[in-house]
């Protein structure tokens, strides 16, 4: 049974205690080296005493959590992603896929009392930091499920509300889910009104086919919105038919969502409308080589 070792962090750039699940007798000296070249071969954890950070290698930041907020989003990005609840205030079921350090699952099971939700991570070295990370326990409410996420949509129930999707591994989007018969399963498997939201990072170029496929298959009905701060983009896709956002009423409701959530709704709808006029989503789509 593996059990949480602490050592000091190696790293220059990221002071704290690194958490890694070994062994007791593991030796320090060589999970050192192992983390400063990269072929530490499990997700580990950095706490500074302020947040705690779980990386795949220390280039790769997973996921931020305050210590003092455990509950809140941390990332600019993962707040981004939240902004579904400006078309969808009140969805039933939710699924994530990519877990992560929870953040998404733990603010969704705190802030929307009537929502279920289903987190599908492949990796179970990723499930097992969820105590570390705060994460509730399983319940009516929440399912963690170690799955691949494009075979768990597959056979999924149809009618899920919003599927959020933010699943890299070390070498970036995972794979399984970079193709049409991914968004082809989304657009079956979310129901009337439903809404997919993928956090899209690492290089442009590796993620702008994505950009295209979920224009094809949701008959253009997406919007794609920048995070300067953190170097992603993030994808809506919308399966409601002839999707026409009411833009005045939109900013309104948005000042009422930040009241609930705490979050910049103002913000994310001015961003969201500005992408639809500009057209960004199909200018990313086009960036391929």
């Amino acid at each position: 049974m593996t059990q949480l070792y602490e050592l000091p962090s190696p790293f220059e750039a990221e002071a704290g205690t690194v958490f890694l699940h070994e062994p007791d007798w593991a030796k320090a000296g060589e999970l050192r080296a192992q983390l400063l070249d990269e072929s530490y071969p499990k997700p580990f954890v950095i706490d500074d005493g302020k947040s705690r950070f779980l990386y795949f290698n220390v280039r790769l930041m997973q996921s931020e959590m305050s210590l003092k907020a455990p509950n809140d989003l941390a990332l600019r990005y993962t707040q981004k992603m939240m902004a579904f609840l400006l078309f969808h205030p009140r969805p039933k079921h939710i699924v994530l896929i990519g877990l992560g350090g929870g953040s998404l699952v733990k603010f969704c099971h705190h802030r929307l009392p009537g929502a279920r939700m289903t987190a599908i991570e492949l990796d179970p070295d990723v499930i097992a930091w969820r105590d570390t990370f705060m994460l509730p326990p399983d319940g009516p409410r929440l399912k963690i499920l170690q799955a691949d996420g494009a075979e768990y949509l597959a056979q999924a129930e149809k009618g899920i509300d919003v599927l959020l999707v933010d699943a890299f591994d070390k070498t970036g989007f995972a794979p399984s889910l970079a193709n049409r018969e991914f968004f082809d399963d989304s657009y079956a498997k979310l129901a009337g009104n439903g809404v997919l939201v993928i956090n899209l990072a690492g290089e442009k170029e590796s993620y702008a086919g994505l950009i295209g496929e979920a224009m094809h298959v949701f008959d253009d009905q997406v919007i794609v919105i920048s995070v300067p701060d953190d170097g992603n983009h993030v994808l809506y896709a919308f399966k409601e038919r002839h999707f026409e956002p009411r833009w005045r009423w939109l900013h309104s409701f948005a000042k009422e969502l930040r009241a609930n959530y705490g979050l910049d709704f103002p913000a994310f709808a001015q961003k969201m409308e500005r992408s639809t006029k500009l057209g960004l989503a199909r200018r990313e789509a086009l960036r391929r080589h």
